[in-house]
């Protein structure tokens, strides 16, 4: 791992109970070129049993399968998430409901005191839901709650922790994750440029539209953020085997969040407002 990252003081991760999230901390935890202080967040850490998504998610079998599956595996993740906070230090455990504003708030105070007079430097907002909705089966309740977890919740995140980042941003120079970095983990199934031919394989109207929505979000932020020396962009993790890539998906999650953090670890000023994937190759809109 790049020795940029050492560099990087404090990382904040949202959705970090299980797949991208809980192995990015994984990765960042073991590293030798890592930040002092690691957040990851989760929407209740301490829970023996996982909260109900709203039952209009699960629009079909396959969703019902998944979500079923997915409820065991953030079960695990969160126990992974214990045993790291406590072999390994600087690593601080967070509740954090993107979808709760009440939450937010608490967690704002939290990681505040946390990070202190140095702000935070990397914000990755990487919680998000997904599920297969078709023309047939999609329905106003998939897509608004789709909408409110995957692209108005990264925006108000970063809108709650703003002034930590501008705390850090003070502090450097620069563009980077260094400074300060706004993350949005986003998708090629958000881009309408992909999404004909066979980039339209994929069917779900929820997920797609909402993916293309945060890349908007993402550059409206960095129109509004450039000035205080924040870096914002999109990032693509590849079709990864997680419970919403599944088990045919080209990268295992382990070599996604390598790549990515790679990624992360060079990103500069050329990056900002920008959409790559896990490569670092500029996708488009």
């Amino acid at each position: 791992m790049s020795a940029t990252w050492a560099k990087c003081r404090s990382v904040l991760i949202t959705g970090s109970s299980r797949g991208i999230g809980l192995h990015a901390v994984k990765q960042l935890v073991k590293s030798s070129s890592r930040p002092a202080t690691i957040i990851a967040t989760a929407r209740n850490p301490t829970a023996s049993t996982v909260v109900d998504l709203p039952t209009a998610w699960v629009s079909n079998a396959l969703d019902q399968h998944r979500y079923k599956h997915m409820q065991k595996k953030r079960s695990v993740g969160l126990r992974d998430l214990q045993e790291l906070s406590k072999t390994f230090p600087g690593v601080h455990i967070v509740t954090l409901d993107v979808d709760s504003e009440q939450s937010v708030s608490s967690a704002l105070q939290e990681v505040a005191s946390i990070v202190g007079n140095e702000g935070l430097n990397c914000l990755i907002n990487n919680a998000a839901i997904g599920n297969t909705t078709d023309l047939n089966t999609v329905t106003p309740e998939a897509m608004t709650y789709s909408f409110q977890v995957n692209t108005v919740a990264p925006l108000f995140v970063t809108k709650a922790f703003l002034p930590l980042l501008q705390t850090a941003a003070a502090h450097s120079s620069g563009m980077g994750i260094h400074r300060a970095a706004v993350i949005n983990v986003s998708s090629i199934l958000g881009s309408i440029t992909h999404n004909w031919a066979e980039g339209a394989n994929f069917k779900s109207y929820a997920y797609r539209t909402s993916k293309a929505a945060l890349n908007m979000v993402t550059r409206c932020l960095a129109a509004d953020l450039g000035s205080d020396g924040i870096l914002c962009m999109s990032l693509h993790p590849g079709w990864v085997r997680t419970d919403m890539g599944g088990p045919l998906a080209d990268l295992s999650v382990e070599e996604s969040v390598s790549a990515l953090l790679s990624v992360l670890s060079a990103l500069s000023e050329k990056d900002h407002g920008g959409f790559k994937d896990f490569r670092g190759n500029v996708l488009p809109w």
